[in-house]
Protein backbone atom coordinates (compact mmCIF):
# COMPACT_ATOMS: atom_id res chain seq x y z
CA UNK A 1 0.00 0.00 0.00
CA UNK A 2 1.35 3.51 -0.83
CA UNK A 3 1.88 6.23 1.25
CA UNK A 4 -1.39 7.83 -0.05
CA UNK A 5 -3.30 4.88 0.81
CA UNK A 6 -2.38 4.35 4.34
CA UNK A 7 -3.38 8.26 4.47
CA UNK A 8 -6.39 7.69 3.22
CA UNK A 9 -6.88 4.56 5.56
CA UNK A 10 -6.04 6.08 8.50
CA UNK A 11 -7.62 9.55 8.12
CA UNK A 12 -11.17 8.69 8.69
CA UNK A 13 -10.26 5.79 11.38
CA UNK A 14 -8.21 8.77 13.83
CA UNK A 15 -11.85 10.47 15.06
CA UNK A 16 -13.04 6.77 15.73
CA UNK A 17 -10.18 5.64 17.88
CA UNK A 18 -10.01 9.24 19.35
CA UNK A 19 -13.35 9.08 20.24
CA UNK A 20 -14.02 5.46 21.63
CA UNK A 21 -10.61 6.55 23.97
CA UNK A 22 -12.64 10.01 25.52
CA UNK A 23 -16.07 7.82 25.87
CA UNK A 24 -14.08 5.32 28.07
CA UNK A 25 -11.15 7.33 30.08
CA UNK A 26 -12.31 11.77 29.00
CA UNK A 27 -8.77 13.53 28.82
CA UNK A 28 -9.14 15.16 25.65
CA UNK A 29 -5.44 16.13 25.50
CA UNK A 30 -3.82 12.59 26.77
CA UNK A 31 -6.58 11.15 24.41
CA UNK A 32 -5.32 12.87 21.36
CA UNK A 33 -1.56 12.35 22.13
CA UNK A 34 -2.51 8.85 22.12
CA UNK A 35 -3.92 8.43 19.23
CA UNK A 36 -1.37 10.20 17.72
CA UNK A 37 1.63 8.47 18.73
CA UNK A 38 -0.82 4.60 17.57
CA UNK A 39 -1.31 6.53 13.92
CA UNK A 40 2.52 7.19 14.05
CA UNK A 41 3.03 3.38 15.30
CA UNK A 42 1.00 2.25 12.60
CA UNK A 43 2.73 4.58 9.47
CA UNK A 44 6.28 2.54 10.89
CA UNK A 45 4.89 -1.26 11.34
CA UNK A 46 2.00 -1.78 8.67
CA UNK A 47 4.26 -1.21 5.21
CA UNK A 48 6.51 -4.48 6.49
CA UNK A 49 3.92 -6.18 8.94
CA UNK A 50 0.87 -5.94 6.80
CA UNK A 51 -2.59 -4.27 7.87
CA UNK A 52 -4.41 -5.79 10.53
CA UNK A 53 -7.49 -7.33 10.12
CA UNK A 54 -9.40 -4.92 11.52
CA UNK A 55 -7.43 -1.60 11.62
CA UNK A 56 -9.85 0.18 14.08
CA UNK A 57 -9.47 -2.12 16.67
CA UNK A 58 -5.81 -2.37 16.58
CA UNK A 59 -5.36 0.80 16.38
CA UNK A 60 -7.76 1.59 19.47
CA UNK A 61 -5.57 -1.35 21.76
CA UNK A 62 -2.36 0.45 20.79
CA UNK A 63 -3.83 3.94 21.66
CA UNK A 64 -4.96 2.39 24.78
CA UNK A 65 -1.72 0.94 26.09
CA UNK A 66 -0.31 4.64 25.48
CA UNK A 67 -2.89 6.28 27.39
CA UNK A 68 -2.50 3.81 30.23
CA UNK A 69 0.84 5.17 30.19
CA UNK A 70 0.53 8.51 29.84
CA UNK A 71 -2.27 8.78 32.92
CA UNK A 72 -0.48 6.71 35.01
CA UNK A 73 2.90 8.65 34.25
CA UNK A 74 0.81 11.62 34.75
CA UNK A 75 -0.35 10.56 38.64
CA UNK A 76 2.92 9.33 39.36
CA UNK A 77 4.01 12.65 38.36
CA UNK A 78 1.18 14.62 40.75
CA UNK A 79 2.17 12.12 43.45
CA UNK A 80 5.47 13.21 43.50
CA UNK A 81 4.78 16.74 43.58
CA UNK A 82 2.02 16.44 46.25
CA UNK A 83 4.90 14.93 48.16
CA UNK A 84 7.10 17.18 47.44
CA UNK A 85 4.83 20.11 48.62
CA UNK A 86 3.20 18.35 51.46
CA UNK A 87 0.09 19.13 50.18
CA UNK A 88 -3.36 17.39 49.85
CA UNK A 89 -4.76 16.52 46.22
CA UNK A 90 -7.73 14.99 45.33
CA UNK A 91 -7.08 11.99 42.99
CA UNK A 92 -6.85 11.63 38.92
CA UNK A 93 -9.89 10.97 37.25
CA UNK A 94 -8.68 7.34 35.41
CA UNK A 95 -9.31 4.42 36.09
CA UNK A 96 -7.88 1.18 34.89
CA UNK A 97 -9.34 -0.73 31.59
CA UNK A 98 -12.12 -2.92 32.81
CA UNK A 99 -11.69 -6.60 31.98
CA UNK A 100 -12.78 -7.09 28.74
CA UNK A 101 -10.58 -5.19 26.77
CA UNK A 102 -10.23 -1.93 25.28
CA UNK A 103 -13.49 0.75 24.70
CA UNK A 104 -16.03 -0.72 22.22
CA UNK A 105 -17.23 -1.32 18.71
CA UNK A 106 -19.19 1.80 18.05
CA UNK A 107 -18.55 4.86 15.57
CA UNK A 108 -17.76 8.06 17.86
CA UNK A 109 -16.74 9.97 15.25
CA UNK A 110 -20.42 12.06 15.37
CA UNK A 111 -20.40 12.63 18.91
CA UNK A 112 -17.01 14.16 18.92
CA UNK A 113 -18.00 16.42 16.47
CA UNK A 114 -20.52 17.41 18.63
CA UNK A 115 -18.16 18.06 21.57
CA UNK A 116 -15.22 19.85 19.68
CA UNK A 117 -18.83 21.83 18.34
CA UNK A 118 -20.42 22.62 21.96
CA UNK A 119 -21.36 25.89 22.88
CA UNK A 120 -18.78 26.47 25.60
CA UNK A 121 -16.08 27.07 22.61
CA UNK A 122 -16.52 30.04 20.44
CA UNK A 123 -16.92 29.44 16.85
CA UNK A 124 -12.82 30.06 16.14
CA UNK A 125 -12.31 27.76 18.97
CA UNK A 126 -14.95 25.08 17.11
CA UNK A 127 -13.40 25.60 13.62
CA UNK A 128 -10.14 24.58 15.41
CA UNK A 129 -10.29 22.06 17.52
CA UNK A 130 -13.18 20.31 14.90
CA UNK A 131 -10.16 20.35 11.81
CA UNK A 132 -7.48 18.93 14.67
CA UNK A 133 -9.06 16.13 16.04
CA UNK A 134 -11.55 15.07 14.04
CA UNK A 135 -10.49 16.45 10.43
CA UNK A 136 -6.97 15.47 11.99
CA UNK A 137 -5.45 18.20 10.26
CA UNK A 138 -1.70 19.08 11.85
CA UNK A 139 -1.69 22.64 13.60
CA UNK A 140 0.26 23.96 11.06
CA UNK A 141 -1.92 22.88 8.37
CA UNK A 142 -4.84 25.02 10.01
CA UNK A 143 -2.58 27.78 10.93
CA UNK A 144 -1.62 28.19 7.37
CA UNK A 145 -5.27 27.65 6.35
CA UNK A 146 -6.65 30.54 8.46
CA UNK A 147 -3.38 32.79 7.94
CA UNK A 148 -2.21 32.38 11.34
CA UNK A 149 1.10 31.17 12.93
CA UNK A 150 1.56 27.70 14.00
CA UNK A 151 1.93 29.09 17.42
CA UNK A 152 -1.12 31.02 17.72
CA UNK A 153 -2.98 28.31 16.07
CA UNK A 154 -1.57 25.91 18.70
CA UNK A 155 -2.95 28.10 21.70
CA UNK A 156 -5.82 28.12 20.06
CA UNK A 157 -6.62 24.54 19.95
CA UNK A 158 -4.96 24.53 23.63
CA UNK A 159 -7.44 26.47 25.16
CA UNK A 160 -10.24 24.75 23.09
CA UNK A 161 -9.34 21.69 25.10
CA UNK A 162 -8.69 23.31 28.30
CA UNK A 163 -12.26 24.83 28.06
CA UNK A 164 -14.20 21.15 27.19
CA UNK A 165 -11.97 19.91 30.34
CA UNK A 166 -12.94 22.65 32.80
CA UNK A 167 -16.83 22.63 31.51
CA UNK A 168 -17.29 18.80 32.33
CA UNK A 169 -18.53 18.18 29.02
CA UNK A 170 -19.81 14.40 29.07
CA UNK A 171 -19.17 12.11 26.53
CA UNK A 172 -22.46 11.58 24.48
CA UNK A 173 -25.56 12.57 22.12
CA UNK A 174 -26.78 15.83 23.06
CA UNK A 175 -30.24 15.02 24.87
CA UNK A 176 -32.92 15.27 22.26
CA UNK A 177 -33.58 18.92 23.60
CA UNK A 178 -30.72 20.40 22.75
CA UNK A 179 -29.92 18.19 19.34
CA UNK A 180 -31.23 20.69 16.62
CA UNK A 181 -29.34 23.39 18.24
CA UNK A 182 -25.78 21.12 18.64
CA UNK A 183 -26.54 20.45 14.91
CA UNK A 184 -26.74 23.48 13.49
CA UNK A 185 -23.69 24.63 14.97
CA UNK A 186 -21.85 21.43 13.75
CA UNK A 187 -23.28 22.13 10.30
CA UNK A 188 -22.46 25.77 10.73
CA UNK A 189 -18.98 24.56 11.53
CA UNK A 190 -18.45 22.66 8.44
CA UNK A 191 -19.76 25.47 6.19
CA UNK A 192 -16.94 27.80 7.70
CA UNK A 193 -14.42 25.43 6.61
CA UNK A 194 -16.05 24.53 3.28
CA UNK A 195 -16.69 28.66 2.29
CA UNK A 196 -13.05 28.99 3.37
CA UNK A 197 -11.43 26.04 1.46
CA UNK A 198 -13.76 27.15 -1.56
CA UNK A 199 -13.44 30.76 -1.79
CA UNK A 200 -10.41 32.20 0.19
CA UNK A 201 -10.78 35.18 1.72
CA UNK A 202 -7.21 36.15 2.02
CA UNK A 203 -4.08 35.24 0.51
CA UNK A 204 -2.68 34.48 -2.83
CA UNK A 205 -4.75 31.50 -3.81
CA UNK A 206 -8.47 31.50 -4.92
CA UNK A 207 -9.04 28.06 -3.26
CA UNK A 208 -7.71 25.67 -0.72
CA UNK A 209 -8.63 22.30 -1.93
CA UNK A 210 -7.67 20.47 1.49
CA UNK A 211 -9.74 22.36 3.38
CA UNK A 212 -13.36 21.79 0.83
CA UNK A 213 -12.43 18.39 0.61
CA UNK A 214 -12.14 17.64 3.97
CA UNK A 215 -15.53 19.87 5.18
CA UNK A 216 -17.10 17.27 2.60
CA UNK A 217 -15.59 14.15 4.23
CA UNK A 218 -16.98 15.74 7.02
CA UNK A 219 -20.71 16.27 5.76
CA UNK A 220 -20.51 13.09 4.32
CA UNK A 221 -19.91 11.38 7.93
CA UNK A 222 -22.82 13.71 9.52
CA UNK A 223 -25.41 12.49 6.66
CA UNK A 224 -24.52 8.85 6.81
CA UNK A 225 -24.67 8.98 10.76
CA UNK A 226 -27.70 10.90 10.46
CA UNK A 227 -29.26 9.98 7.87
CA UNK A 228 -32.98 11.19 8.56
CA UNK A 229 -31.47 14.77 9.26
CA UNK A 230 -32.66 17.02 6.44
CA UNK A 231 -30.26 19.93 6.58
CA UNK A 232 -27.40 17.43 7.26
CA UNK A 233 -28.06 16.49 3.37
CA UNK A 234 -28.86 19.55 2.45
CA UNK A 235 -25.52 20.92 3.51
CA UNK A 236 -23.68 17.77 1.71
CA UNK A 237 -25.76 18.27 -1.80
CA UNK A 238 -24.62 22.00 -1.35
CA UNK A 239 -20.94 21.29 -1.10
CA UNK A 240 -21.09 18.81 -3.54
CA UNK A 241 -22.76 21.00 -6.30
CA UNK A 242 -20.58 24.22 -5.21
CA UNK A 243 -17.20 22.16 -5.78
CA UNK A 244 -18.37 20.96 -8.93
CA UNK A 245 -17.39 24.30 -10.34
CA UNK A 246 -13.96 25.09 -8.70
CA UNK A 247 -12.19 23.35 -11.54
CA UNK A 248 -13.81 26.33 -13.77
CA UNK A 249 -13.20 28.60 -11.06
CA UNK A 250 -9.72 29.46 -11.97
CA UNK A 251 -7.53 30.43 -14.61
CA UNK A 252 -4.50 28.80 -15.72
CA UNK A 253 -2.97 32.21 -13.63
CA UNK A 254 -4.46 31.56 -11.24
CA UNK A 255 -6.99 34.03 -11.57
CA UNK A 256 -10.85 33.89 -10.82
CA UNK A 257 -13.10 32.95 -13.71
CA UNK A 258 -16.91 34.35 -12.84
CA UNK A 259 -19.56 32.07 -12.79
CA UNK A 260 -21.56 33.49 -16.00
CA UNK A 261 -17.31 32.92 -17.62
CA UNK A 262 -16.51 29.80 -16.51
CA UNK A 263 -16.64 26.29 -19.15
CA UNK A 264 -19.00 24.36 -17.77
CA UNK A 265 -17.43 21.06 -19.65
CA UNK A 266 -15.32 21.77 -16.90
CA UNK A 267 -18.11 21.45 -13.91
CA UNK A 268 -17.34 17.76 -12.25
CA UNK A 269 -20.83 15.80 -13.63
CA UNK A 270 -20.21 13.33 -10.89
CA UNK A 271 -20.51 15.86 -7.98
CA UNK A 272 -24.00 17.63 -9.42
CA UNK A 273 -25.51 14.13 -9.87
CA UNK A 274 -24.71 13.19 -6.45
CA UNK A 275 -25.48 16.51 -4.71
CA UNK A 276 -29.39 16.91 -6.83
CA UNK A 277 -29.77 13.29 -6.14
CA UNK A 278 -29.23 14.23 -2.34
CA UNK A 279 -31.36 17.42 -2.34
CA UNK A 280 -33.85 16.08 -4.77
CA UNK A 281 -34.24 13.33 -2.06
CA UNK A 282 -35.30 15.65 0.94
CA UNK A 283 -36.91 18.53 -0.36
CA UNK A 284 -40.33 16.80 -1.00
CA UNK A 285 -40.52 16.06 2.82
CA UNK A 286 -40.00 19.52 4.23
CA UNK A 287 -40.04 21.65 5.49
CA UNK A 288 -37.09 22.78 3.94
CA UNK A 289 -34.01 24.36 5.92
CA UNK A 290 -31.52 27.21 5.04
CA UNK A 291 -29.02 24.60 3.73
CA UNK A 292 -31.62 22.52 1.85
CA UNK A 293 -32.66 26.00 -0.05
CA UNK A 294 -28.99 27.32 -0.90
CA UNK A 295 -28.81 23.45 -2.60
CA UNK A 296 -31.92 23.81 -4.37
CA UNK A 297 -30.57 27.04 -5.58
CA UNK A 298 -26.72 25.82 -6.50
CA UNK A 299 -28.46 23.11 -8.30
CA UNK A 300 -30.33 25.58 -10.45
CA UNK A 301 -27.52 27.08 -11.65
CA UNK A 302 -25.40 23.31 -12.23
CA UNK A 303 -28.48 22.34 -14.74
CA UNK A 304 -28.31 25.20 -16.34
CA UNK A 305 -26.24 24.77 -19.70
CA UNK A 306 -25.46 28.21 -20.60
CA UNK A 307 -25.82 31.22 -18.45
CA UNK A 308 -28.45 32.45 -19.98
CA UNK A 309 -30.87 29.31 -19.31
CA UNK A 310 -30.36 29.97 -15.68
CA UNK A 311 -33.91 29.99 -13.92
CA UNK A 312 -33.22 33.30 -12.75
CA UNK A 313 -36.91 33.93 -11.16
CA UNK A 314 -36.90 30.62 -9.13
CA UNK A 315 -33.74 31.61 -7.74
CA UNK A 316 -35.47 34.57 -6.48
CA UNK A 317 -38.16 32.93 -5.37
CA UNK A 318 -35.91 30.66 -3.37
CA UNK A 319 -34.04 33.31 -1.90
CA UNK A 320 -37.11 35.03 -1.09
CA UNK A 321 -38.09 32.02 1.09
CA UNK A 322 -34.92 32.06 2.76
CA UNK A 323 -35.11 35.82 3.29
CA UNK A 324 -37.93 34.54 5.28
CA UNK A 325 -36.21 32.29 7.87
CA UNK A 326 -33.55 34.64 8.31
CA UNK A 327 -32.27 38.01 8.44
CA UNK A 328 -29.06 37.43 6.05
CA UNK A 329 -27.78 40.06 4.39
CA UNK A 330 -25.53 38.13 1.97
CA UNK A 331 -28.83 35.96 1.14
CA UNK A 332 -30.08 38.97 0.65
CA UNK A 333 -27.25 40.30 -1.96
CA UNK A 334 -27.58 37.23 -3.66
CA UNK A 335 -31.30 37.77 -4.19
CA UNK A 336 -30.63 41.53 -5.27
CA UNK A 337 -28.41 39.78 -7.93
CA UNK A 338 -30.98 36.98 -9.29
CA UNK A 339 -33.90 39.85 -9.14
CA UNK A 340 -31.58 41.71 -11.65
CA UNK A 341 -30.78 38.64 -13.73
CA UNK A 342 -34.64 38.67 -14.17
CA UNK A 343 -36.15 42.21 -13.99
CA UNK A 344 -33.07 44.63 -15.24
CA UNK A 345 -30.49 46.12 -13.26
CA UNK A 346 -32.81 49.07 -12.13
CA UNK A 347 -34.86 46.54 -10.10
CA UNK A 348 -31.52 45.23 -8.20
CA UNK A 349 -30.12 48.54 -7.74
CA UNK A 350 -32.65 49.55 -5.75
CA UNK A 351 -32.79 46.47 -3.83
CA UNK A 352 -28.96 47.22 -2.84
CA UNK A 353 -30.00 50.55 -1.62
CA UNK A 354 -31.44 49.09 1.06
CA UNK A 355 -28.57 46.83 2.06
CA UNK A 356 -26.21 49.78 1.88
CA UNK A 357 -27.30 51.02 5.49
CA UNK A 358 -26.72 47.29 6.89
CA UNK A 359 -23.10 47.60 8.76
CA UNK A 360 -23.33 43.64 8.89
CA UNK A 361 -22.69 44.15 4.83
CA UNK A 362 -22.10 48.18 4.01
CA UNK A 363 -18.38 47.51 4.46
CA UNK A 364 -17.93 44.04 2.52
CA UNK A 365 -16.25 43.95 -0.99
CA UNK A 366 -19.26 41.90 -2.32
CA UNK A 367 -21.76 44.74 -2.20
CA UNK A 368 -19.39 46.92 -4.31
CA UNK A 369 -18.84 44.02 -6.47
CA UNK A 370 -22.48 43.65 -7.04
CA UNK A 371 -23.54 47.07 -7.39
CA UNK A 372 -20.33 47.19 -9.82
CA UNK A 373 -21.60 44.71 -11.88
CA UNK A 374 -25.03 46.09 -12.16
CA UNK A 375 -24.11 49.51 -12.97
CA UNK A 376 -21.93 48.40 -15.87
CA UNK A 377 -24.68 46.25 -16.70
CA UNK A 378 -27.01 49.53 -16.93
CA UNK A 379 -24.43 51.05 -19.03
CA UNK A 380 -22.73 53.71 -16.04
CA UNK A 381 -19.54 52.88 -16.46
CA UNK A 382 -17.74 55.50 -14.37
CA UNK A 383 -19.86 54.08 -11.49
CA UNK A 384 -19.23 50.94 -12.52
CA UNK A 385 -15.32 51.72 -12.46
CA UNK A 386 -15.38 53.67 -8.59
CA UNK A 387 -17.49 50.45 -7.50
CA UNK A 388 -15.07 48.12 -8.57
CA UNK A 389 -12.28 49.98 -7.03
CA UNK A 390 -14.38 49.93 -3.46
CA UNK A 391 -14.45 46.41 -3.95
CA UNK A 392 -10.93 45.85 -4.43
CA UNK A 393 -9.62 47.58 -1.40
CA UNK A 394 -11.78 45.93 0.69
CA UNK A 395 -11.02 42.60 0.12
CA UNK A 396 -7.68 40.71 1.82
CA UNK A 397 -7.89 37.84 -1.42
CA UNK A 398 -5.13 38.61 -3.65
CA UNK A 399 -7.26 36.90 -7.00
CA UNK A 400 -9.97 38.88 -6.09
CA UNK A 401 -8.22 42.13 -6.19
CA UNK A 402 -6.96 41.25 -9.53
CA UNK A 403 -9.82 40.69 -10.86
CA UNK A 404 -11.70 43.47 -9.28
CA UNK A 405 -8.93 46.09 -10.77
CA UNK A 406 -8.76 44.39 -14.16
CA UNK A 407 -12.57 45.09 -14.30
CA UNK A 408 -11.97 49.13 -13.29
CA UNK A 409 -8.88 48.88 -16.01
CA UNK A 410 -11.39 47.61 -19.16
CA UNK A 411 -14.02 50.06 -17.85
CA UNK A 412 -11.11 53.11 -18.79
CA UNK A 413 -9.28 53.60 -15.71
CA UNK A 414 -5.34 53.12 -15.25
Amino acid sequence: MTAGGFEDLLRPLAPQVLGALVRRYGHFDAAEDAVQEALIAAVAQWPDGGVPDDPRAWLIRVASRRLTDLLRAEQARRRREDAAAAAWAPPGEWAPPAAGGPPGDADDTLILLFLCCHPVLPPDLQIALTLRSVGGLTTGEIARAFFVPEKTMGQRISRAKRRIRDSRVPFRMPAAAERADRLAAVLHVLYLVFSEGYASTAGTSLVRGELSAEAIRLARIVHRLLPGEGEAAGLLALMLLTDARRPARTAPDGGLVPLAEQDRALWRADLIAEGVALISAVLPHGPAGPYQLQAAIAALHDEAATPQETDWPQIAALYEVLLGMSDNPMAALNHAVAVAMHRGPAVGLALLEKLEGDRRISGHHRLHAVRAHLLEMSGDTAGARESYLAAAGRTHSVPEQRYLHGKAARLGGG
